[in-house]
This record gives structure tokens, sequence and C-alpha cells, in this order.
């Protein structure tokens, strides 16, 4: 790893890891959705916390509750009985609830199932007879 190499890696792990953040706390649902199924992001997300951390980073600043909060939001950390998710106005959300966003990507799942059907049927050579040669 060449010298400008660490401070890269280090900012890429710190801004990740803040951006993270913000989009678990601005979109819980639909964070959980795809990281509860995914132990890979688990446990880069725990790294990346620590780390954070570790280095102190976040110490002071716009981020000082960031890694907190989201390490309770995702269930890392045991939440606070005071915990509350600054960007959470109603109980809506981004959808207005989990039900609906579970039919949509219900719904978006039958739609490239049946477009994938679709591709498969349409494969190879076609022999056919055009109406004029009738």
């Amino acid at each position: 790893m060449g010298l400008m190499a660490v401070p890269t890696a280090y900012s890429h792990v710190v801004e990740n890891t803040a951006f993270f953040g913000d989009v678990v706390l601005r979109f819980p649902k639909i964070v959980h959705h795809y990281f509860d199924r995914n132990s890979n992001w688990n446990s880069l997300i725990r790294w990346g916390i620590g780390f954070c951390n570790l280095t102190g980073v976040f110490e002071q600043g716009p981020h000082s509750q960031v890694l907190r909060l989201m390490a309770q939001e995702l269930g890392i950390s045991e939440k606070s009985p005071d915990y509350r998710n600054p960007f959470k106005t109603d109980q809506s959300e981004f959808f207005p609830s989990a039900d609906t966003f579970q039919k949509a990507l219900r719904d978006e799942e039958k739609r490239r199932k049946k477009e994938e059907k679709r591709k498969e049927i349409r494969k190879g050579p076609r022999i056919s007879r055009s109406q004029s040669e009738l």
C-alpha cells in the first residue's frame, strides 16, 4: 500500500460509515429490509463503527451522535431508554407503512420474474409464416 493510499483508505472508511449512519437514521425501514438479511453488512458496519470510535474522529462536531444512534437503530448496541431517531417526525417515515413497502417489493419481484420468463420464452430461432405467404 502506497503512502497516499493510507489516508485515502482512512477517509473512505470514515466517510462511508458516517454516510451509512445518515441513511440508517433517515430511512430505517428500507435499510432494515436489506441490512437484517445480509450478515456481511452487519460485520462491516460493526467494524466501521469500531474503527471510527477508536480514532475518535466523530467525538466532536455534527456527527458526534451518528455512530451511537446508528448502532442503536441497527441493534448493534442496546437501545437506551431515551433513544429517539432525530429524523423520524412521525411513524409513517418514507412509506406510509411497512406493508406498503413490502407490497411494492413483491410487485417489483413479480414484474422482474415475468420479464425474465418472457425473455426465456423468446430465445432461439423462430419458424413462422407471414400472412403474405398464404
